[in-house]
């Protein structure tokens, strides 16, 4: 029975999420403020952590990047209406999906289970978890992205997006083809600029004579040629 970590100050959303989480075998535990949130998440045994943004004593974005140093566990994040920013820096730290409040809890758990489906999937694909471009070694089975033998600070979502551009050099791959790979079936939630805010970042990490392997390919997507 997959157990989930719901964080918020609401008493009325845990209420509505614990009875479909319940009716379809998910067990859960509640936490009110942001500072448990981050000590639950940090020390319970989760499939996966519904965090919203607002909370006391610590915002959830800053649980997000709290948690996402040291474990790589599903987030769904929790936001009000409008706030464009906090989902964007959300999804940049590491979140795995968002929903925009009011919700319907039967879509809550329907995105639940994708992002963990979508987690399954990925462990049964780690014979090709590993692709190297020169000094370059980017492993979606353990996250990790070296350089030089040198890990480098990245989000697992930076990661499987520059290991599907590496793992098809040449090839332009569209926003909507890396949102269906990297965030599942439920990507039309995803703004498709997310996934520039996503490239920028990876950009940023590397230095220039990798990132300028990295090219756009305007209205479609984005492309990783190897023989620039």
């Amino acid at each position: 029975m997959p157990h989930i970590l719901i964080c918020d100050d609401d008493t009325a959303v845990h209420t509505s999420l614990g009875i479909y989480l319940e009716a379809d075998n998910f067990s859960y535990t509640s936490v009110y403020d942001g500072k448990e949130s981050l000590e639950k998440a940090l020390n319970g045994k989760f499939d996966l952590v519904i965090l919203d943004i607002m909370m006391p004593y610590l915002s959830g974005i800053d649980v997000c990047k709290e948690i996402r140093k040291v474990s790589k566990i599903p987030i769904i994040m929790l936001t009000a209406k409008g706030e464009e920013i906090d989902i964007l820096l959300g999804l940049e730290l590491g979140a795995d999906d968002y929903i925009v409040k009011p919700f319907n809890p039967r879509e809550v758990v329907a995105r639940v289970k994708t992002v963990l489906r979508r987690l399954e999937d990925i462990n049964v694909k780690k014979v090709a978890s590993v692709v190297r471009f020169r000094d370059l070694e980017i492993n979606v089975s353990t996250y990790k992205l070296l350089l030089n033998n040198t890990s480098i600070n990245a989000t697992p979502k930076e990661i499987e997006i520059l290991f599907m551009l590496v793992s098809n050099p040449g090839t332009v791959l569209s926003r909507d083809e890396i949102l269906d790979k990297v965030w599942g079936a439920d990507y039309t939630y995803v703004d498709r600029r997310t996934i520039d805010t996503h490239i920028n970042r990876i950009r940023s990490h590397l230095p220039r004579d990798y990132a300028e392997h990295i090219q756009s390919v305007y209205g479609v997507g984005y492309k990783f040629e190897a023989g620039v």
